[in-house]
C-alpha cells in the first residue's frame, strides 16, 4: 500500500524551493536554517522537504542556489547527473524513508559531461577511464535531441534533464508509485550559471507549465 509521505505537498515543496532561487537570483538571500539553533534542531534526525539530484559541477551547490540550510535538502550528485543504482537507492531513501514529496533533477548550461558526449559523436574524442562511462550514459540524450531536430546546447541539455526524469521513473517502482498516487512530484530544472536562475524543463506529478521536449 502506498501512503502519503512528508508534511508538505509536492506543490508546496516546489514553491519553497523556487522562492529560495528567486532570492538568490535577486542577490537577497536569507540564509535560512544555517545557524547553531538549526544545527542543534536537526542533529537528532533529518526531515528534508526535497531530494535534489544534480550535477557534481562545483558551481551547482544546491543549498546556495536555492537559499536553503541544514536539513532542508537531501542532495545526490554525479557528473552529468547520470543515473546508477547508487543514485536510485539514494533517491528512494529520500522519498520512502525521509518522506520527501519532491525530487528535482538539476542540470546546467556548459555541462562538461554533455559537451564531452557531443564531442564523441562529432569528433570521436572518447575519454579514458571511468569518465568514459559517464559520457556513455549521457550520449543517448544527445542522440535523442538530435533525432528530434534539437541541436542547440540548451535544447540538448533540456533533453538530457527530461531523459533523466523519465529514467528515474522507469527504473524506480518506489518513485513511480508515489508519483502515480500524487504523493511525490519529479521536476527537471535547467540552471543558468550566469544569472543563477532555475527553469522548468520537465515535470511529472506537478501541475506546472514545463518547456520539456515533446
Amino acid at each position: 500500500m502506498v501512503t502519503k509521505i512528508g508534511s508538505s505537498s509536492p506543490a508546496e515543496a516546489f514553491e519553497l524551493l523556487i522562492e529560495g532561487n528567486r532570492r538568490f537570483v535577486a542577490g537577497a538571500p536569507e540564509h535560512p536554517n544555517q545557524d547553531a539553533a538549526r544545527r542543534a534542531q536537526v542533529a537528532p534526525g533529518q526531515r528534508p522537504f526535497a531530494v535534489l539530484f544534480g550535477c557534481s559541477d562545483s558551481r551547482l551547490a544546491a543549498e546556495i542556489i536555492f537559499d536553503r540550510g541544514l536539513g532542508d535538502l537531501f542532495v545526490v550528485r554525479t557528473a552529468g547527473h547520470v543515473v546508477g543504482s547508487e543514485v536510485l537507492g539514494s533517491i528512494e531513501y529520500g522519498v520512502d524513508v525521509l518522506g520527501c514529496p519532491l525530487v528535482v533533477v538539476l542540470g546546467h548550461d556548459s555541462c562538461g559531461a554533455v559537451g564531452a558526449a557531443c564531442s564523441v559523436l562529432e569528433h570521436g574524442m572518447v575519454p579514458i577511464g571511468y569518465v568514459r562511462d559517464v559520457v556513455e550514459r549521457v550520449t543517448p540524450s544527445v542522440l535523442a535531441a538530435r533525432a528530434a531536430g534539437r541541436m542547440t546546447p540548451d535544447e540538448i541539455l533540456a533533453e538530457h534533464v527530461a531523459h533523466s526524469v523519465d529514467l528515474l521513473l522507469d527504473r524506480s517502482r518506489v518513485l513511480a508509485d508515489q508519483v502515480e498516487f500524487g504523493h511525490v512530484a519529479v521536476v527537471g530544472l535547467r540552471y543558468s550559471l550566469a544569472d543563477g536562475s532555475a527553469e522548468i524543463v520537465a515535470a511529472r506529478g506537478l501541475d506546472v507549465i514545463a518547456d520539456s521536449p515533446s
